[in-house]
């Protein structure tokens, strides 16, 4: 039950009663009906509306009323739906007959949900711990930051929350697919790839559909809320339903991917959020993303291609009989708004199989994901004259892909479901397959190789260090020009202003050494211009002078803002208030004014609450 409405999920049986006035029932005399409906326009061949008689036995193609005890006047009947049920509001109604006089009754309203613990639904999933997970939790993490410093996000999925069930199926209602065809839209809610496809949609608004976040980069959200404000899904969804289905500004990806995650989970999907690390965004298709960079290393727009320090998805749990034997489980969904897929702004389901196999041609949207965890980085150092030095380096994408681990505070690696391990024989045939060679450049043991390395202590507010670590792997002396510079960043890879520089023209290197070239980076430079994804991208550019051979080394370094630690007063008791404490240091040598926490969290009186100081 939520609040005073039943909810089931499909070929979950439930009980009623049913009180007769006068005389009781009379098996073989008195004959009883259901119908249910669903949809503005039920119709029994869509699947959307069925009649079906009081049995003794359970009808297990489809709805079934089966007779569990008679005391009296009272009749106890199970009714039970096909687990291949479209989810959704239902009305009961009861027909009864007696000879040739028949009386129809209106029972009440029901909601029907995917079960993921029954083993003939689409959306079974066979591990009890993984269902409380990916089902019935509603506390997450979700994980952000760099490849090399990975963070959590402490979210709140609220799907059980108050009105959260309602205003998810309303989103059903307001997606363009109802709004053209009612009946067709309907018909298809039994499938779980086509909710997954409504919801990824409907989750942004790009295709001017009433959906429910609108996405921003830009770092202005005067009209508002930072998409780094939101501490949870319940409070956006009930601010679109409060404001007439009218876009929340502002999200980006791990706010859409949470969102979608909510949804999901509500309508009974397992579905759980999951990061991938230097994500590309591929807008051709070519899976290369080629980088421009000039003498002094600063980012070039050649290119609408993007790495991105992450990116979020959502995966869901489903079977997909609407492809070949050997694809089912976790499918990837993305909610951001990046490319259209099917002249709309979703992308998925796409079965994470699939993806680690190269099979591109299967629905949907695999050649994109393929992409967003596999293409190749390429450095090009276009010169004075316009020419350009391909890198002697290529980043590699897709790394750390991360998600919460079943029962635990902690991260789960889940890279290997994506993609075979780096180089190895399998990884080159899944790109043979996908009709790509791949064109990373490997390093060689030979030659000259340049990384970039960070001191202790990259806090906010405070100075500190990044090194430039060359080493000469050849058996001559080299000279070199290295070029370190420091620059804000965004998590989808756009840059802000220099906040460190140094050109030293002559960098020699002896014959099988090390250098490390420091360069400090300082507060009063960087502290105006950082982001609030707290990120500053570091690019190092190496090049001989006898072969004119360029290297390049990037690295996004993360700031980290002072731990917010939170201690419980007293000992927590059911139904009684809980007394928590928040504290944090400043950093900064200036005071910090017109703060505001922000708690939230499944349980809680009010589900948010804020306080300023």
């Amino acid at each position: 039950m939520s609040g005073q409405q039943l909810v089931v999920r499909r070929g979950q049986p439930f009980t009623i009663t049913l009180c007769f006035s006068g005389r009781g029932y009379e098996e073989g005399v008195d004959k009883l009906a259901f119908n249910v409906e669903t949809g503005p326009c039920p119709i029994e061949t869509s699947g959307t509306r069925s009649h079906f008689a009081v049995t003794d036995f359970p009808e297990e193609s489809g709805w079934s009323a089966v007779v569990q005890q008679q005391d009296g006047n009272s009749l106890s009947v199970s009714l039970c739906s096909p687990t291949s049920a479209c989810i959704g509001r239902y009305s009961l109604t009861l027909e009864t007959s007696t000879g040739y006089q028949g009386t129809s009754y209106h029972i009440g309203h029901f909601v029907l949900l995917f079960n993921a613990w029954h083993p003939e639904d689409t959306v079974f999933l066979r591990d009890e711990d993984e269902r409380g997970e990916y089902v019935l939790s509603q506390q997450g993490l979700i994980y952000q930051g760099a490849c090399d410093y990975i963070t959590s996000t402490p979210w709140n999925f609220g799907q059980f929350e108050d009105n959260i069930l309602s205003i998810c199926l309303n989103l059903l209602d307001t997606n363009p697919k109802f709004l053209r065809d009612q009946n067709r839209d309907c018909s298809r809610r039994n499938d779980p790839v086509y909710i997954g496809r409504v919801v990824s949609a409907m989750v942004n608004c790009n295709d001017e559909d009433r959906g429910v976040l609108a996405g921003r980069w830009d770092n202005h959200y005067e009209d508002g809320m930072s998409p780094m404000a939101w501490i949870g899904s319940v409070d956006i969804l009930k601010r679109w339903k409060d404001f007439g289905c009218q876009p929340v500004k502002y999200g980006q990806c791990w706010v859409f991917a949470a969102v979608a995650c909510t949804v999901l989970r509500c309508l009974g999907i397992p579905s759980r959020v999951v990061t991938n690390y230097n994500s590309a965004h591929d807008t051709n298709g070519n899976l290369v993303i080629d980088r421009y960079l000039n003498e002094t290393g600063e980012q070039e727009q050649r290119s609408k291609d993007m790495i991105w320090n992450f990116h979020c998805w959502v995966e869901s749990w489903m079977a997909r009989p609407d492809l070949a034997a050997g694809y089912d489980g976790w499918q990837a969904l993305d909610p951001t708004p990046q490319e259209k897929s099917e002249g709309v702004f979703c992308c998925g389901p796409a079965p994470v199989k699939a993806i680690k196999e190269g099979d591109l041609q299967l629905k949907y949207d695999i050649p994109f994901v393929f992409a967003e965890v596999n293409a190749d980085v390429v450095y090009w150092v276009v010169q004075r004259d316009g020419s350009r030095k391909k890198s002697t380096h290529s980043s590699v994408v897709g790394k750390n892909i991360s998600t919460k681990t079943v029962g635990k505070d902690s991260r789960e690696d889940i890279t290997h479901t994506y993609k075979y391990p780096e180089g190895s024989e399998k990884e080159r045939d899944v790109f043979a397959k996908a009709e790509h060679e791949k064109s990373s450049l490997r390093q060689e043991d030979e030659g000259l190789h340049l990384k970039i390395k960070l001191s202790e202590g990259a806090n906010n507010g405070c100075d500190f260090d990044v090194f430039a670590v060359i080493n000469n792997n050849t058996d001559v002396e080299r000279v070199c020009r290295l070029m370190l510079c420091a620059r804000t960043a965004s998590y989808n890879g756009t840059v802000g202003p220099q906040c460190g520089m140094k050109d030293l023209l002559n960098v020699t290197l002896a014959p099988r050494a090390e250098n490390s070239v420091p360069l400090r980076i300082l507060y009063e430079k960087y502290g105006e211009s950082l982001t609030q994804d707290n990120l500053i991208k570091v690019v190092a550019l190496l090049t001989e002078y006898q072969t004119g051979d360029v290297v390049v080394a990037v690295r996004d370094v993360y700031i980290q803002n002072p731990e917010i630690k939170i201690r419980i007063l007293g000992e927590p008791m059911q139904n009684r208030k809980l007394v928590a404490e928040m504290s944090l240091v400043n950093p900064l040598a200036a005071p910090l004014n017109n703060c505001v926490f922000v708690v939230e969290g499944a349980g809680l009186t009010n589900g948010q609450q804020t306080k300023e100081l």
